[in-house]
């Protein structure tokens, strides 16, 4: 029996809510049962790493994984959150004993995030990462 955690990002529900959908579907495609899939909504991306911190740490956590979306703007925002939300992931993944998986888009236009993140798309990124914490697992 797989457990599966995911910190999602409710800040564009558009593609978040796509990105989790893909994802389920490749953990579904992979034998995991719903039942063992726990979803922890958090505001926007800067606190994905937090929230996967927190996920890998409880018992029976097998992977954890991050889905979430940041757009370019209009100002610089884009690029420190990015970066703050990658160096994060990237901390939590090389202290945690389990598998964290790195499922944000950064993208330079939201036609492109929802081009990602299309729940029937043939480049639905939550599906691709879904599809990579089975793959690490069974490494």
């Amino acid at each position: 029996m797989t457990n599966i955690a995911i910190a999602l990002s409710e800040f564009i529900p558009k593609v978040s809510e796509g990105l989790l959908s893909g994802c389920n579907q490749a953990l579904l495609d992979k034998g995991v049962h719903n039942r063992n899939i726990t979803i922890l909504r958090v505001p926007g991306s800067f606190e994905l790493p937090a929230a996967t911190a927190r996920l890998s740490k409880h018992e029976g956590v097998d992977a954890v994984i991050a889905l979430g979306v940041v757009v370019k703007g209009e100002t610089d925002h884009y690029h420190y959150i990015s970066q703050a939300v990658t160096q994060g992931l990237m901390q939590v993944a090389l202290q945690s004993s389990v598998p964290v998986m790195f499922g944000v888009l950064t993208c330079p236009t939201m036609e492109l995030a929802i081009a990602r993140s299309e729940p029937q798309g043939r480049h639905n990124k939550g599906y691709e990462v879904g599809i990579a914490a089975m793959d690490m697992l069974n490494q």
